[in-house]
């Protein structure tokens, strides 16, 4: 899904998203609902093509936590709780060997950051498309 592509959007942003606390993140952004749609958007941009940055950056620790660690970030302001603990959790992993140590990282580390970010964003790049009419359609 290309986020370039979207409609116009339309002037009420979803109050709810699977797997989203939308309130607690519409809270933090002042409680302006439209200001966190905008992050929302920007995420969905911003990360559209993160899985394979950051397949590129595996095998060099210092790169791959700065990858995660944006990830993790962005999920957290967004209200994308699970995705950003996900994250927070190999980031700590990569934190560890940067620091010399020889942790191993659970290959599950990975494939559980890698399912919960394809779900995550597929649930914040439908909301974005969903909350716009079809094909330019007036609401």
């Amino acid at each position: 899904m290309n986020p370039a592509s979207f409609p116009p959007k339309t002037s009420e942003p979803p109050t709810a998203i699977a797997g989203f606390d939308v309130a607690q993140a519409v809270a933090r952004m002042l409680g302006q609902p439209t200001l966190w749609f905008e992050a929302l958007h920007l995420f969905v941009q911003h990360f559209a093509n993160w899985e394979v940055d950051w397949q590129k950056a595996q095998g060099d620790d210092a790169a791959e936590r700065k990858c995660v660690h944006a990830l993790r970030s962005g999920a957290a302001n967004i209200g994308a709780n699970q995705l950003s603990a996900v994250a927070a959790a190999l980031e700590e992993f990569l934190a560890l060997r940067c620091a010399g140590q020889t942790e191993v990282i659970p290959e599950s580390s990975r494939a559980d950051l890698k399912e919960c970010f394809r779900q995550d964003w597929q649930a914040a790049a439908d909301a974005c498309h969903c909350s716009r009419p079809a094909n330019g359609a007036a609401s």
